[in-house]
């Protein structure tokens, strides 16, 4: 009886060693999680650390909301530049269609904050069938990017060419042919590329900018240098036309379409995982299921949302120009790259590239009396928006600081395009004839659905039940601005 006491005891003991964890350690509690866990997507369960099947549904539909949205705002150039290619596909083919606003833009063409005094001049070049040649003309200041608005090179006043003109080779991605003399040439990291040039006008006349550019333009592939084919001048000013991107589901599609056409070292590994996360990938269709479908386009409303928050209501201090007031930089950071101590500023990239086009080191620049600079205002001292049924004043201190000349232009919050209203040119500037400037040099403009009275040269149209914003131009930008000894006054409203 005894012997079998002892082999009980025995078994007992053999048995709680092996529960007690010869190996057992003391396990910190932040690595690990409890079997219920309240959080935003709502009740998260677990048994010993293993997800239910409730919480693997909720985890894995935040994630991909998640990578959604952050694939809307990283992906913003790209789908910037789909929609601009489209835009400029509709008046001809590649390489050989230009599209130039021989009048000035106005309202009725949908752009990211065109202005209203320069004579924009664009095409879509692509490099899929070889190189591609630009003529670039004189006294013209432009720019190639590529698919991302990644910065290729300018042309004109800040190119190699010093505004003088000269011929531009452009080689597509893994090019090792021959390349010819006589050229400046460049290397896109993508077959589609953007080219913009901006002419100037003559004393208030489009007409000698418009006619120098057509005179000397030329884009041809590099296999027809021998015998170029005619260059196709198409005036789109007056046009009603499409250049914005959605933002809606479609802004996906128009991201595959990029990844499709373009190879994959053409961006960095990240964003390109990002996007396959969502099934966005080089050589695959995109074909999102019926749930995938529904996370990406809530995705789209939020990414939107938040673009538009970024813009509109910044948080960031440095987007704020001056220590006080509502006025911002349209450019944050000093970096056309949007980097800062090797950091990239995300909100400054995305606020950009929701509201504006156009990529070079100029933008950095700053340098008085060359270039230009651009303010922002869209919110009043309240941080409340512009309505376009009240009337608002604006003054410009003495002296604005503009080598060449300044102009005020306003937009629509939703397009972020000129603001549309009775008016051909929603601005008012120092090219302007009839600006009224007080005896000390500065100025006083008025927005609002009507002018008041006497003050018709100094004013620009708003409309009732549309917001607005407005950008300020400084053409030739000098010391007061960048030293902020000169600062505008706030917009304020009309009692």
């Amino acid at each position: 009886m005894n012997k079998v006491v002892i082999a009980a005891l025995a078994l007992v003991c053999a048995s709680s060693g092996a529960f007690a964890q010869k190996y057992k350690t003391e396990i910190p509690p932040a690595i690990t999680t409890p079997d219920s866990l309240e959080t935003r997507l709502g009740t998260l369960k677990f048994t010993d650390g293993f997800p239910d099947d409730a919480t693997v549904q909720k985890v894995y539909d935040n994630l991909d909301f998640q990578r959604g949205v952050q694939a809307f705002l990283t992906a913003l150039p790209a789908a910037s530049l789909a929609a601009m290619r489209r835009g400029i596909r509709g008046f001809g083919a590649d390489n050989q269609t230009v599209l130039i606003f021989e009048t000035l833009a106005d309202p009725r063409s949908l752009f990211l904050t065109a202005n209203t005094e320069s004579i924009y001049v664009t095409a879509w070049i692509d490099l899929k069938s070889g190189p591609v040649v630009i003529e670039s003309p004189p006294d013209t200041l432009g720019l190639v990017d590529d698919f991302w608005f990644g910065y290729v090179t300018d042309l004109g006043n800040a190119g190699p060419d010093k505004g003088k003109g000269g011929k531009f080779l452009f080689l597509p991605p893994g090019y090792s042919g021959p390349v010819p003399e006589g050229y400046y040439v460049f290397k896109s990291r993508t077959y589609g590329n953007w080219f913009i040039t901006r002419g100037f006008q003559v004393n208030g006349d489009p007409k000698p900018g418009a006619e120098n550019i057509k005179a000397h333009l030329r884009i041809y592939p590099l296999a027809q240098a021998g015998n170029p084919p005619a260059t196709t001048f198409v005036n789109v000013s007056g046009k009603a036309f499409n250049t914005i991107g959605s933002t809606d589901f479609s802004y996906f599609e128009d991201v595959n379409q990029v990844i499709q056409d373009e190879p994959n070292t053409s961006m960095d590994p990240e964003t390109l995982g990002l996007l396959a996360s969502i099934g966005i990938e080089h050589g695959k269709p995109f074909a999102p299921d019926e749930r995938m479908k529904k996370i990406l386009t809530e995705a789209a409303a939020v990414g939107s949302a938040t673009a538009r928050t970024l813009t509109y209501r910044s948080r960031l201090k440095d987007a704020y120009t001056y220590p006080t007031g509502a006025w911002q930089s349209a450019f944050i950071g000093g970096s056309y790259e949007f980097l800062h101590d090797g950091v990239r500023l995300l909100d400054a990239r995305s606020f950009f590239f929701f509201a504006a086009t156009g990529i070079t080191p100029a933008m950095a620049l700053q340098i008085p009396g060359a270039g230009s600079a651009y303010l922002f205002v869209a919110a009043d001292t309240n941080k409340q928006p512009f309505d376009g049924g009240k009337t608002y004043k604006l003054h410009l201190p003495p002296n604005i600081p503009a080598k060449n000349f300044w102009s005020l232009v306003l937009y629509d919050y939703q397009t972020r395009s000129m603001l549309q209203t009775d008016q051909q040119f929603p601005s008012v500037g120092s090219q302007k004839a009839g600006i009224a400037v007080n005896s000390d040099t500065s100025v006083d403009v008025y927005f609002g659905p009507k002018p008041p009275p006497g003050k018709e040269n100094n004013w620009v149209q708003t409309w009732p039940g549309k917001g607005w914003w407005v950008i300020l131009r400084l053409y030739g930008p000098q010391q007061a601005f960048f030293d902020k000894s000169w600062k505008p006054g706030e917009v304020e409203e009309v009692r």
